[in-house]
């Protein structure tokens, strides 16, 4: 696997990608630095986790399929 094949612009599998593995990297920082009651901590940990995970398994995707064919002109 290549990783070059993980920088797909056009791609939606890579914004989304992008935009879920930030949002995790939030969620985790509001759990890290916030004082939040237990139900609160666990409910967006959880959110946090299960961003990474469908985010990692976007990334995974992105590496294991063929880039689209580049256009020509």
């Amino acid at each position: 696997m290549k990783l070059s094949r993980l920088f797909q612009p056009r791609n939606p599998l890579f914004w989304m990608a992008m935009a879920l593995n930030a949002l995790s990297a939030a969620l985790a920082w509001i759990v890290h630095n916030r004082v939040l009651d237990t139900w609160a901590t666990l409910i967006v940990g959880g959110f946090a986790l299960s961003n990474a995970l469908i985010g990692s398994w976007l990334v995974w995707r992105l590496l294991r399929d063929e880039p689209a064919p580049k256009k020509v002109n």
